[in-house]
């Protein structure tokens, strides 16, 4: 005899009536439960509309397709049916799989609070896809990059020095965001990052000339009702976008090419100089901020020169005089 689950399906449940059990939701409603969900788990609010962002567009790829979209009747091939529908469009891997990990974040809710029977997306891997090559800045591209804002304005100097900011410490947009004047401890050498993605705030190094060209930045700043590190010229915080887009603007200038000009790729530029001037897998993970070595190992495969040595002394081509 197989052996019976420990869980109780639904339709056991609402036999003993010990759990309330809603059924046939509809996908408004459960969408609801979710987001209010994420709202009590204090997840950021860049997530939060991440989830909504990709659940409208599951909803209307379901509505598209002719399916039920109340969450109780959605089944695994209905799913199939979408992720064929994604490919059919010419969406990338990386955008399908962006989708799919929102989805599945939501079936497991709604079939852990028990509004589903069964989670459509219990046996739906991932599609597969090939690891690109990380990008990033030449020094020559960087010396490009930093000679074009223009050191005789207000915005030339921020920019200039959010960019050495990016460049030193490897932080997120989104973290360099959060950073307030009060945030840089002067006398330890330190920024105090706070709007992290992990929620783990951490304190990232930075040394004299990134301290020098702050303390000249904040000089040119001035005393202002915001307390945020980078402003506008009328003294408001920086947003993400606005970040992004003058570094865009900046690689535009430098008429940048082969690289995608943008904050994260002075991350990956960051970890790749720092990797080549001896930086180690433990002190990178702590510095980038990451919650796992996955990303960090590969940082360091990449771009490492001992593999690249030891490779001279075990090449098969060695020892091999080609005959021509």
């Amino acid at each position: 005899m197989t052996r019976r689950s420990n869980e109780l399906s639904v339709e056991e449940l609402s036999v003993i009536k010990t759990v309330k059990v809603v059924k046939d939701i509809n996908f408004k409603t459960a969408l609801t439960f979710f987001i209010d969900d994420c709202e009590i788990r204090n997840l950021r609010p860049q997530t939060i509309q991440y989830y909504k962002n990709e659940l409208s567009a599951l909803y209307k790829l379901l509505k598209e397709n002719e399916i039920n979209p109340e969450p109780s009747h959605v089944n695994r091939d209905d799913i199939k049916t979408i992720i064929l529908t994604m490919k059919e469009k010419g969406l990338q891997t990386v955008t399908i799989n962006t989708r799919l990990r929102a989805v599945r974040a939501f079936f497991n809710f709604l079939h852990r609070e028990r509004h589903i029977s069964s989670n459509p997306l219990s046996e739906i891997s991932l599609l597969k896809d090939r690891r690109k090559v990380v990008e990033t800045f030449t020094t020559s591209q960087l010396d490009q990059i930093f000679n074009q804002p223009n050191l005789r304005s207000f915005v030339g100097v921020r920019d200039y020095t959010f960019m050495l900011v990016l460049l030193e410490t490897g932080i997120r947009v989104s973290e360099l965001e959060g950073i307030c004047v009060q945030d840089i401890m002067w006398n330890e050498s330190k920024l105090h990052i706070r709007n992290t993605k992990t929620y783990k705030e951490r304190l990232v190094p930075i040394q004299n000339k990134m301290k020098t060209q702050l303390q000249k930045y904040i000089q040119v700043r001035g005393r202002l009702d915001s307390d945020s590190l980078f402003v506008t010229l009328d003294g408001k915080a920086m947003s993400k976008r606005q970040y992004q887009n003058r570094v865009t603007f900046y690689g535009k200038q430098a008429i940048i090419k082969g690289v995608r000009c943008s904050c994260h790729t002075f991350r990956h530029t960051f970890a790749k100089l720092s990797v080549k001037n001896g930086a180690g897998i433990f002190e990178l993970q702590q510095i980038l901020g990451h919650t796992s070595m996955d990303m960090v190992r590969v940082y360091v495969n990449l771009f490492s020169d001992d593999v690249i040595e030891k490779h001279k002394s075990f090449s098969p081509l060695k020892n091999i005089q080609p005959s021509r």
